[in-house]
């Protein structure tokens, strides 16, 4: 079984309440990790949660702490949490470029999984941001350098090309529908068993002696429905597969 660290998949919502005269701020926080979390350690593997606030301070910034984990998994978290610590952000002084140690970490042997969402790949507006990154040349998808999201208000079914693929986990052939994803271009050496529309949804490599792949649309609402996420059994299997060959078990 595998030990995995999740970045992302949490934020902070702020709504004003006027009446009358009068104004008011609420303010909330939200994860949206529960239906992945769960699915994965149904499955016996361990998950470490780093919520999106935590992540600038918190992410691992060398082999040594990368090393406690078999997989780091990056969902709905822009480049510029990873690589902006409060060190060099707001102490102005050298850091290290986190994501190029995990660049070096999955090319050592390490394992990465990043999942779609507003502020995955190159997102909305194109504030993700990781196309320039060093973690670009990892992944087994190229990213656009405009806003990438594709967004399915009406649905759009999961096309499976190879359903026996052991990356999709016998999820089976039959998906329920997703309402967006991001597109991404396939890299010449990947694998994509499973296609939304035209583009990628699950492209998988390996990246020297590692393994990286993508699920370009999201693991939880609303890109994830509920009919997708929580009530398809394919689910867990899906991302118990794509852990158990990108930690090559």
């Amino acid at each position: 079984m595998a030990r995995i660290l999740i970045a992302g998949e949490s934020w902070m919502t702020t709504s004003t309440h006027v009446k009358g005269v009068d104004e008011f701020s609420v303010h909330s926080y939200v994860e949206g990790v529960g239906p992945l979390r769960d699915a994965l350690t149904s499955r016996g593997h361990e998950v470490v949660h780093l919520p999106a606030h935590r992540v600038p301070t918190d992410f691992p910034d060398d082999a040594a702490a990368l090393d406690d984990y078999d997989l780091v998994v990056l969902s709905d978290i822009g480049a510029n949490s990873i690589q902006l610590s409060p060190q060099v952000f707001e102490r102005f002084t050298p850091g290290t470029d986190r994501l190029a140690a995990l660049r070096d970490w999955v090319g050592a042997g390490g394992a990465l999984l990043m999942i779609g969402g507003y502020l995955s790949f190159s997102g909305f507006q194109a504030r993700a941001a990781f196309r320039q990154t060093a973690i670009a040349e990892v992944l087994p998808v190229e990213m656009l350098p405009e806003d990438d999201r594709v967004e399915t208000p009406a649905g759009v079914s999961p096309s499976v090309v190879d359903a026996a693929h052991p990356a999709l986990g016998g999820a089976g052939e039959q998906w329920p529908l997703l309402l967006g994803y991001n597109r991404v271009v396939a890299r010449p050496d990947a694998v994509v068993p499973a296609l939304v529309g035209d583009d990628p949804l699950v492209a998988v490599h390996a990246y020297g002696s590692g393994r990286a792949g993508v699920f370009t649309s999201d693991c939880s609402p609303h890109w994830a429905p509920p009919a997708f996420c929580e009530q398809w059994p394919g689910y867990t299997d899906l991302f118990d597969g794509l852990v158990r060959w990108l930690v090559q078990e």
